[in-house]
């Protein structure tokens, strides 16, 4: 089948079965084009735990799909591609968790999103890249913060909040390989253009940045009076930028996520018709995670 009759058979199967598509900003133009949402991860965590739908086919990566198995356990939880992984889920296990968390007893842990449910599942609160600096400002000031696995973001809500924290080393591989060459070098190329950073990136990266934030918030400081913008985050964002705002223009740094390019219409079609590959989590592991993403959701 062509794009067309892809779409139209999805659609028509969504239909059928009652059946959601959640899509990140990060994948492919017409996966977001089939989605009935699309989203950053906290966005994405709170429509899958609104929808009333039978069936959630997550186009997203892995831990994305256990998010939303945790969040509705009672609903079949499809994941396109289920070995579309991420690189700071695979740089934290929920053992490495466990240990860290020994080695600094009476510590709250604070877990990006990005994560196994075995990580959420040893952890105090989630977060996301749009209410990370929330989430740490809601811990008294007089415990100490662990943070993982993201030492970029750690860096970044370290630098609002003057918070210190205890950071696991980890890192998203997408962002921060971007250095602030390649931006001084935007900069020159297109002067007095606002630079919208997502901070995964690199400190010195953030540092050159008009905005800093997660991908909704980037998309919401383009609604400005300026037709120009410099984007540096993961170039799946463009889709949705372009299509709120057809008549600015971005200049991006070539950010390609080849995990979440993996979802394909293909792959959604096979999904949706064989209701299969499904999503589980241990229940013992779900209960538990569940806490700390509703705790994230409930701030």
């Amino acid at each position: 089948m062509n794009k067309s009759e892809l779409t139209e058979a999805i659609l028509k199967l969504k239909a059928e079965k009652r059946a959601v598509i959640l899509a990140h900003y990060y994948t492919r133009g017409e996966v977001q084009a089939v989605a009935d949402f699309v989203g950053d991860s906290l966005a994405l965590a709170v429509q899958a735990q609104k929808t009333d739908a039978d069936i959630i086919v997550f186009a997203g990566v892995r831990f994305m799909g256990e998010t939303a198995k945790v969040l509705c356990p009672e609903r079949k939880v499809l994941l396109p591609v289920p070995e579309a992984d991420c690189s700071l889920a695979q740089s934290c296990s929920g053992e490495q968790l466990a240990a860290f968390k020994a080695e600094h007893p009476g510590a709250v842990v604070v877990s990006y999103v990005n994560t196994t449910a075995a990580v959420k599942a040893h952890t105090d609160v989630c977060c996301t890249s749009s209410n990370a600096l929330q989430v740490v400002e809601s811990i008294p000031a007089d415990r100490e913060i662990i943070f993982a696995p993201d030492q970029n973001l750690g860096a970044f809500i370290e630098s609002r909040t003057g918070r210190r924290l205890i950071k696991w080393k980890g890192c998203c591989h997408v962002h921060d390989r971007v250095t602030a060459a390649q931006i001084e070098a935007l900069k020159a190329a297109h002067p007095g253009v606002k630079v919208l950073v997502h901070p995964e990136c690199r400190p010195e990266v953030v540092a050159l940045a008009d905005v800093a934030g997660s991908t909704a918030a980037i998309l919401n400081a383009c609604a400005g009076d300026d037709k120009e913008y410099i984007v540096v985050t993961e170039n799946g964002i463009l889709w949705e930028m372009r299509r709120r705002y057809p008549d600015k223009v971005f200049h991006a740094v070539e950010l390609e996520c080849d995990y979440m390019k993996m979802v394909t219409l293909e792959n959604i079609y096979r999904t949706l018709k064989d209701e299969s590959p499904e999503v589980e989590v241990p229940t013992e592991v779900a209960d538990a995670a569940r806490r700390s993403i509703e705790r994230m959701i409930s701030l």
